[in-house]
């Protein structure tokens, strides 16, 4: 444990960083993840409104620093190929 005390302010501020990024992380693998069993299922409906919801987690992500913007780009586009397979 750091004795100074400023050392120990960046210790608490870099917990609560990184939990918030976890929050974040885990919410946007989560609606991922759902959109995926949606698209597996052939769920066309479910997959056009969880495919919406995926972009808006992927985006904030990518806005708060949890992920780079290409990797946001490039999981957007995974999704989106994704969805018009299953509309085709």
């Amino acid at each position: 444990m750091p004795n100074i005390k400023s050392a120990i302010k960046r210790v608490s501020v870099i917990e609560k960083k990184t939990l918030r990024n976890n929050m974040i992380k885990s919410g946007y693998r989560t609606a991922v993840r759902k959109f995926e069993e949606a698209v597996e299922a052939k769920d066309v409906k479910n997959a056009e409104s969880l495919f919406v919801e995926a972009t808006k987690k992927i985006d904030m992500a990518c806005t708060k620093g949890v992920i780079v913007k290409n990797t946001a780009a490039r999981k957007k586009s995974r999704l989106a190929k994704k969805l018009n397979a299953v509309k085709a």
